[in-house]
């Protein structure tokens, strides 16, 4: 990671050790709603959280046909006497499994999500996890 100038007015790059990424560029207002084709720190964790969790459910499901979607959104928020905080990760799961009912989909959801490393984080930090889970019909 580099940076360079003020928080306000400056900018940063992000690069991952595997190359997968490579200096991706993010800031202050990318944060605050004015992405400009910058990225941030919560939109960097939902796609690791969604990432988990898609990755989790695939394990859970282990059905070759099976097509999951995974979309996290990372909401922040002031929280008294803590300043700017991680308040809520909403994760919101289409999936098409041939031949699962929608109660065995709801429990390899509910499985995935108890074995995500980034949900028990987020939780254990207080951190509200709201999990939806569609599938959808005629699977």
């Amino acid at each position: 990671m580099t940076w360079d100038g003020n928080v306000a007015r400056g900018a940063g790059r992000i690069s991952g050790d595997t190359g997968a990424f490579t200096d991706l560029p993010f800031s202050l207002p990318a944060r605050i709603g004015r992405v400009e084709g910058k990225t941030s720190p919560e939109e960097l964790l939902a796609s690791a959280h969604a990432g988990c969790l898609g990755m989790g459910l695939a394990s859970e499901l282990a059905n070759p046909d099976a097509r999951v979607e995974v979309r996290t959104t990372i909401r922040m928020d002031e929280v008294d006497g803590k300043g700017h905080q991680i308040v809520a990760s909403t994760v919101a799961i289409r999936g098409r499994v041939p031949g699962l009912s929608a109660e065995e989909w709801q429990e390899k959801v509910a499985a995935a999500d108890a074995g995500c490393p980034f949900s028990t984080l987020l939780k254990n930090a207080g951190v509200e996890v709201t999990v939806n889970a569609e599938l959808e019909e005629g699977t």
